[in-house]
């Protein structure tokens, strides 16, 4: 479940309309498909308010980011339960959401041990899912 849009400085109806689009995205998106999302769904919005709404959600923690094989930052509305950890498919870009409450208090173990404040990591988890596997495999003959 979703929670309500994470405030956005300079709130103008492009951006609203932006968020809107972006609180539906079931799964990772970049800026450039979220741009491509928005201008066919009538949206006139540069690619650059794209990207510095993403990265202002980003700094609010109104989304989780990860990147691509190729280093491209992905998108993803963080869910009101908060910080998550995914597996996403390298071949198709399905994520899962994973438990990670081990990572969480490793995270704080670390601050614990070392005396610093404000910890943040990341942890990216990739592999093949079930259907692309599948896919791949040769059938049997």
């Amino acid at each position: 479940m979703r929670g309500s849009p994470p405030r956005v400085q300079r709130s103008t109806r492009q951006r609203r309309e932006l968020l809107h689009l972006f609180q539906a995205c079931e799964d990772f998106v970049s800026a450039r498909s979220l741009h491509a999302v928005a201008e066919s769904a009538g949206i006139a919005i540069s690619l650059t308010t794209v990207y510095r709404t993403l990265r202002m959600l980003e700094a609010d923690g109104g989304a989780d980011v990860i990147r691509d094989l190729g280093g491209e930052r992905l998108y993803r509305p963080r869910p009101v339960e908060g910080h998550q950890h995914y597996v996403v498919c390298r071949a198709c870009g399905l994520s899962r959401a994973v438990e990670s409450e081990q990572v969480e208090l490793w995270a704080q173990g670390v601050a614990a041990a070392t005396g610093f404040i404000g910890i943040d990591h990341v942890v990216e988890l990739t592999g093949i899912c079930r259907d692309c596997g599948r896919a791949a495999q040769p059938e049997p003959g």
